[in-house]
């Protein structure tokens, strides 16, 4: 696949071309500084960047690049105290569009071939519900997923499940006490392994005898008692079932093949402390295994230990995550890891990450992320709980969301089977929740308001996956063959046309930005503007009723653009794009 160039690739081939005719050597090679404006297709502040060393005023050197640059590439001219305003040629932007329109993935290409990226999220605990804390980890993770595996990354997904320790020896033993109660065949419902693990936990806080047959039922787990791991699977597959039917209701990429939990870790751990300990890396504190920090202290100013064995010689989360990284390096042959995890763990994972350089584990080829989110509230502001104090159930907040926009679309839906107004229903409901989620920054808590997230108005899914259907309803009425015809580039451009070449050319730095920075909402941000540009030309531009057939045939190919670049980017964003709405 040859790649699409860049309208801004080309203005900034043309300012580096002028500038290396002005400026001495030494200053013609750096970035030409070009980025898109309001006053012009693009402004540059370049020559402001270069006075001081250039010994000139910026508006000199302004000057003097508008004058060398090829003007058939690019119209410049001066403002202000020095910036560079430049506007590209109709038939360039034509000609854009045209190479677009047709390209095998848009003309975007993959700049990320050669990586290999293990995406750690969504990690949900085995016997128990997944819960509004286990949304943003999901859906963000996912998205990532998507776009860096577009990009050309080979992606690595990672379900890191809590399917080892203490509380399965609890449950273990609660279920054996208690024959009578039924948890297996539950056909995907994990409310009733939620509830007898809840049991199990209170009575191994009140009652000793208990608290002392579950600890040895954690040694008879740990130990490779049969029957005892033989519940323990049985845990896990019950779960795992539960949880595959709110991926598969999320639209996320994870399936059982990507799963490795805790437990996976558990015969690596003692080789890894091991392997620390003749590093001299652990130093023993009151019976401890511990890894030191001088640059990590407490609030008391001690240093805060990573705890890699326990004083009684027990493994806990650092020595399995140590295990984890290091079997995702060696094994996996991980080039970058990124760890889909909320905020609060910032610290862990700082020790985590400074021990496995200390091991050697990471290096200046391999690295780690942490990739933290903010909470989602309730409308009061505060982390979202049931009446009761509770966790929300996940699948309680997507029944709200679509449960709303069934209303919603019902009132503006005309002419759909009930079946596709059910699937119509679903995308959009869905969709909602994870727009809403992916469109706020996610180092920002955010407020999961369902009336506003179906809305047809404002930073939308549903917003988007309408302008989406716009598009389709456009190349519909059109007589067959129609949508295939040439651009042609010797017609003018209309503003608002301007505004859409311009922003569907966009895309494909927009992906590049997402992948350097992690942050899935400024693909949402692309898409919102996007859709707006596409409402702006549907108001101003005639299309089925176009002046000239050429007129029409270029308007048809900006429809057909517009369409599937939303339609690409919801789906790097999880998030189906409806033919009808």
């Amino acid at each position: 696949m040859t790649d699409v160039v860049a309208t801004k690739n080309l203005v900034e081939t043309a300012v580096s071309a002028a500038m290396a005719q002005v400026l001495p050597a030494e200053l013609a090679g750096g970035d030409p500084l070009v980025r898109r404006s309001e006053h012009a297709d693009f402004q540059s502040n370049v020559a402001l960047a270069l006075a001081k060393q250039a010994k000139r005023p910026p508006r000199e050197i302004a000057q003097a690049v508008a004058d060398a640059i090829d003007a058939h590439a690019v119209s410049a001219t001066t403002s202000g105290p020095g910036f560079l305003n430049l506007t590209v040629p109709d038939a360039t932007l034509w000609e854009r569009i045209g190479e677009r329109v047709n390209a095998d993935r848009l003309g975007i290409g993959t700049p990320l071939t050669g990586e290999r990226m293990v995406i750690d999220y969504s990690a949900p605990n085995i016997a128990k519900e997944m819960h509004v804390g286990h949304l943003r980890t999901t859906i963000i993770g996912d998205a990532l997923a998507r776009i860096l595996g577009f990009l050309g990354a080979d992606v690595v997904r990672q379900n890191h499940l809590g399917d080892w320790g203490t509380q399965f020896g609890m449950l273990i033993q609660y279920i054996d006490e208690h024959p009578e109660l039924p948890w297996r065949h539950q056909g995907g419902d994990v409310s009733t392994l939620d509830a007898l693990y809840r049991a199990a936990r209170a009575q191994f806080d009140a009652d000793l005898g208990f608290a002392d047959r579950a600890r040895s039922r954690v040694v008879a787990l740990q130990s490779g008692d049969a029957a005892t791991l033989a519940v323990w699977r049985e845990l896990v597959a019950e779960s795992e079932l539960a949880f595959q039917a709110l991926y598969d209701r999320l639209g996320v990429l994870l399936t059982p093949a990507d799963s490795a939990g805790e437990s996976t870790y558990n015969l690596f751990l003692a080789d890894v402390v091991e392997e620390l300990v003749a590093a001299g890396i652990v130093v023993e504190s009151d019976g401890a295994l511990c890894v030191f920090f001088d640059d990590i202290t407490g609030p008391d100013g001690d240093r805060v230990p990573l705890i890699v064995r326990k004083s009684d010689g027990g493994f806990g989360y650092a020595a399995t995550d140590l295990a984890t990284i290091r079997y995702r390096i060696r094994d996996l042959k991980a080039t970058r890891i990124l760890y889909v995890v909320d905020a609060r763990q910032a610290m862990h994972f700082r020790m985590v990450f400074a021990t496995a350089r200390r091991a050697g584990w990471l290096t200046d080829d391999v690295h780690a992320v942490h990739v933290p989110f903010g909470t989602v509230l309730a409308a009061d502001g505060r982390p979202f709980k049931t009446r009761s104090g509770g966790t929300v159930r996940l699948s309680e907040l997507l029944d709200a969301a679509v449960g709303r926009a069934r209303d919603v679309i019902s009132e503006k839906a005309h002419g759909l089977a009930p079946d596709e107004l059910e699937h119509v229903v679903q995308a959009a409901g869905i969709g909602a929740v994870k727009y809403a989620d992916l469109s706020t920054s996610r180092t920002k808590d955010y407020t999961f308001d369902v009336d506003r997230m179906v809305s047809f108005t404002g930073n939308t899914g549903v917003y988007l996956q309408y302008a989406h259907v716009r598009t389709r309803s456009i190349l519909a009425k059109l007589p067959e063959g129609a949508a295939l015809a040439a651009v042609d580039t010797t017609l003018p451009l209309h503003p608002a046309e301007r505004a859409l070449a311009l922003a569907l050319d966009d895309f494909a730095d927009t992906l590049a930005d997402v992948a350097d920075t992690l942050e899935p909402h400024r693909l949402c941000g692309y898409l919102f503007a996007l859709a707006k540009a596409y409402t702006d030309f549907f108001e101003s531009c005639p299309v089925l009723r176009a002046e000239t057939a050429a007129q029409r045939g270029n308007r048809v190919a900006l429809c057909r653009l517009t369409g599937r670049t939303l339609a690409t980017g919801l789906h790097l964003l999880g998030i189906e794009a409806p033919q009808r709405l």
